[in-house]
C-alpha cells in the first residue's frame, strides 16, 4: 500500500498492515538517477529476513536489479519480535515505518534519515507505539472545563437555588385570596396596672375631675349655652357670668356631676365685670369639694390642667403650661347685644387646650390645686372670645381673685367693684397710661377723696408702673386693678411734667357697678 502524509499522532504496531514479502528497490542505476546518491550495499542478519536455508549470519546485498525470493524465514532472535509471514515470491511491498517513513522514498529506507533504534530497547515490546507528539513525550491528557466555565456554572446554580427558595417560601407563606388567616394572632394583651402616682396628670386628674360639674343653661327665647363649672365649700359651684347669663331672665340651669347624674341649679348671684357666677344646686351626690390654690404663687411655665366639657363632652382633661401671667382680656357677652358691661380680666395664660365648653372649669397645677377659672380663649376671628376653637391661647381668671368674687356673692349676694378713683384718656396713645385732663361724662378725672386722690395724683398725670409692671393700655390698669382685693395697697410710678414720682394707694370699692370703669 502506498504511504500517505504521517499524521501527527503515534501508532501502535497494529496500525500498520502485515508485509507481504521483501521489500523490493529500484535499481541502484535507477535509485542513482532519482535520487542522485550512489548504489550502497546493505547486510541485514538471515535472522531478519534470512536466506533461503534460514541460517543466521547469511547476508543479502542490494542494489541490483535481482533479488532471489526466499523459500522460508528464520526464527526470531531471544528478544527479538515474532518473524512475520514470508512474501509471495517475486512480490513488491512499499509500507510506512513508525521511525523510518515511507520505505520508497530516499535515502535507502525512505524519507526518514534517523537511525533504527537499538534492538531489544527497552519498551520497545509487541503493541507498543511512540507516544503522540514524538519520541519521548508523554501521552496528552484530556483537560476538563476551565476556571470561567466552573464560576459561571456555580452562579447559575445559585440563582436557579435562590429562586427556587424564594417560590417555595412564597408558596409557604402565602394568605389566601381573602386575605383572611386562620392561625394569625397578635399575641396576649399585656398586663398592668391601672393605678398611676398621685402627682401624675393621671393622678391629679383623677382626683380633680370628680368635682367638676357640666352646665346646659336654656334660655326661653334664646338658644341654650353648655358651660363648666367646680365645686365648693358647702356645695356651691363656680363658674363663668356668660355661661349663666341666658338664665338670668327666666331659663333653668340642669347641672350634671362626674358620676352622671343631674340636678337642677338656681343662680345665687353674678359679676360681669369679672365674668364669674356662682350656682346652687338641689344635690350634689356627695361629690367633693375641690381645693383651692393660691394663683400668686403661679409663675411662668408651671404644669397646669384644664377639667371641662368641651361641645359637652364631660370630663374632658387636657395638659400644658403656664404660658404667661397678667395678660389683660376683655370677655363677655359674644352677640354684642348684651347691656352688660365686659369683664376685664387679668388673666393667666395657658397653652392646655380650652374649647367652648370649657368655660366655667378649673384650671389645676400639679398639686391638683385651682389657681384659674377657665373663660376665654384667643382665636383667627376676634381677638378674644368665649368661644371658636383652641389655638393655644387660653385664658384663666387668677382664682384669688375667684376666691373673693365667690365670697362676695354668697355672703351678700352680688360682688364689690376694686377701684382707685381716676377716669382715663382713651385717646392717650404714648408710653403709659394717662389720667383724662378734664370731666367726661359729668365726671371729674380724680374722685375727690379717693384713693387716688389720697396718693396725691392729679388729672394729666401718666401712670407708668404699678408694682414694677410697665403699664401698655388703659385695659391692663382696669384689669389688674379688678383684679386686687379691696383694701390692698399697690405702689404707683407716674409722671407729671417730665419728672418721675412714686406714690402708695390702697385699693376701695363701689359697692354698684360704674358706668365707666375706674
Amino acid at each position: 500500500m502506498t504511504d500517505e502524509t504521517r499524521p501527527p499522532e503515534g501508532r501502535m504496531p497494529s496500525d500498520f498492515p502485515e508485509p507481504q514479502g521483501r521489500p523490493e528497490f529500484l535499481p541502484a542505476d535507477d535509485q542513482a538517477e532519482q535520487s542522485g546518491w550512489r548504489s550502497e550495499t546493505a547486510s541485514f542478519e538471515s535472522g531478519r529476513w534470512g536466506d533461503p536455508s534460514g541460517r543466521p549470519g547469511d547476508t543479502a546485498s542490494y542494489g541490483s536489479p535481482s533479488y532471489p525470493a526466499p523459500a522460508s524465514y528464520a526464527a526470531p532472535a531471544s528478544g527479538q519480535a515474532p518473524a512475520e509471514e514470508p512474501p509471495p515470491p517475486n512480490s513488491t511491498r512499499s509500507y510506512e515505518s513508525p521511525f523510518f517513513g515511507n520505505s520508497a522514498g530516499p535515502p535507502p529506507f525512505g524519507g526518514d534519515k534517523r537511525p533504527p533504534p537499538p534492538p531489544n530497547a527497552l519498551g520497545m515490546g509487541a503493541g507498543w507505539a511512540p507516544p503522540p507528539g514524538g519520541l519521548g513525550s508523554a501521552p496528552a491528557l484530556r483537560r476538563g472545563p476551565g476556571t470561567g466555565v466552573l464560576i459561571v456554572l456555580a452562579v447559575v446554580i445559585a440563582l436557579v437555588a435562590s429562586g427556587l427558595g424564594s417560590v417555595g417560601t412564597y408558596l409557604l407563606t402565602r394568605s389566601s385570596s381573602s386575605g383572611t388567616d386562620p392561625s394569625y394572632s397578635l399575641g396576649p394583651i399585656p398586663s398592668g396596672a391601672t393605678n398611676r402616682a398621685p402627682d401624675s396628670v393621671a393622678g391629679v386628674a383623677a382626683r380633680a375631675r370628680s368635682s367638676v360639674v357640666s352646665l346646659e343653661v336654656n334660655a326661653n327665647s334664646a338658644e341654650g349655652v353648655s358651660g363648666s363649672g367646680f365645686l365648693i365649700k358647702d356645695g356651691y359651684v363656680v363658674t363663668n357670668n356668660h355661661v349663666v347669663a341666658p338664665a338670668a331672665k327666666g331659663g333653668d340651669i340642669q347641672i350634671m356631676f362626674n358620676n352622671r347624674k343631674t340636678t337642677k341649679g338656681r343662680i345665687v348671684g353674678r359679676d360681669p365685670g369679672s365674668d364669674l357666677a356662682v350656682v346652687k344646686p338641689e344635690e350634689t351626690f356627695g361629690t367633693p369639694e375641690i381645693t383651692l390654690g393660691n394663683s400668686d404663687q403661679v409663675v411662668v411655665g408651671d404644669p397646669v390642667i384644664a377639667i371641662g366639657s368641651p361641645l359637652g363632652l364631660t370630663g374632658t382633661v387636657t395638659t400644658g403650661i403656664v404660658s404667661s401671667l397678667n395678660r389683660p382680656v376683655i370677655a363677655g357677652d359674644e352677640s354684642g347685644t348684651s347691656t352688660e358691661e365686659p369683664a376685664y380680666i387679668s388673666a393667666i395664660q395657658t397653652d392646655a387646650a380650652i374649647n367652648p365648653g370649657n368655660s366655667g372649669g378649673p384650671l389645676v397645677n400639679g398639686k391638683g390645686e385651682v389657681v384659674g377659672v377657665n373663660s376665654a380663649i384667643a382665636t383667627l376671628s376676634r381677638s378674644m372670645s368665649s368661644q371658636g376653637g383652641s389655638i393655644g391661647l387660653g385664658f384663666a381668671i387668677p382664682v384669688n381673685q375667684a376666691r373673693r368674687v365667690a365670697e362676695e356673692i354668697i355672703t351678700t349676694g352680688k360682688a364689690k367693684r376694686p377701684k382707685i378713683g381716676i377716669v382715663l384718656d382713651k385717646d392717650y396713645k404714648g408710653q403709659g397710661v394717662r389720667i383724662a385732663s378734664g370731666p367726661t361724662e359729668g365726671r371729674q378725672p380724680v374722685d375727690a377723696g379717693g384713693p387716688a386722690a389720697k396718693a396725691g395724683l392729679k388729672a394729666g398725670d401718666v401712670i407708668m408702673e404699678i408694682d414694677g409692671l410697665m403699664l401698655q393700655d388703659g385695659n391692663e390698669l382696669i384689669a389688674l386693678i379688678r383684679s386686687k382685693s379691696p383694701g390692698s395697697k399697690i405702689t404707683i410710678k407716674y409722671q407729671r411734667a417730665g419728672q418721675d414720682r412714686t406714690a402708695t394707694l390702697t385699693v376701695t370699692a363701689d359697692e354698684t357697678p360704674a358706668p365707666t370703669p375706674s
